[in-house]
């Protein structure tokens, strides 16, 4: 991971979302499609994962499109206890909906080393960079120390990424976020 924002800016950031969340919750412009829930996804260092929701904000078409993928484990959670956090994490929307370049999300179940994936649309790079930096404190409360990673690929989409998994081939760095079938 590249580093987390101050506590203070994450704070604003995180609040100034949630407030733009509710806002965007009364106008029904979030959306949670089933297209893609239950597609499974794999990655280049092995893992597998599959999709157990999807999260579209209406009319969020990127002018600066970017792929951003966040990987973290759980502290503590095993065994049913992911089917309680899959059910549970819906709660956790506010979270990021709001953020200025949200586009949609595929929230990944664990895989088989009981890491969590998000892999999202997003509207600008450092807005996505922005946006993994503040979510470091909300995720350090419930995730193991040192499990919190992102990757931020410029000048892609994620369905494209989906379909045509070597398209991020060119920037890439580690195996845990590059994915090879889809």
């Amino acid at each position: 991971m590249r580093g987390h924002s101050p506590l203070g800016q994450a704070v604003a950031a995180i609040g100034l979302c949630m407030g733009r969340t509710c806002w965007l919750l009364a106008r029904r412009a979030v959306h949670l499609p089933k297209a893609n829930v239950g597609r499974p996804v794999s990655f280049a260092d092995g893992s597998r994962s599959t999709v157990y929701r999807e999260t579209v904000l209406d009319g969020s078409d990127p002018r600066d499109p970017c792929v951003l993928v966040v990987e973290f484990r759980l502290r503590w959670v095993r065994g049913k206890g992911h089917d309680i956090f899959r059910r549970e994490s819906l709660l956790n929307t506010p979270l990021f909906v709001g953020f200025p370049g949200f586009v949609s999300k595929l929230w990944l179940a664990a895989d088989q080393d009981g890491f969590y994936r998000g892999l999202y649309d997003w509207s600008g790079p450092e807005r996505a960079d922005h946006y993994a930096r503040a979510l470091w404190w909300a995720l350090i409360v419930v995730s193991e120390r040192g499990s919190i990673r992102y990757q931020v690929l410029p000048g892609a989409r994620r369905d494209a990424v989906l379909a045509a998994p070597a398209i991020a081939d060119r920037a890439a760095e580690e195996a845990w976020w590059r994915l090879v079938a889809a």
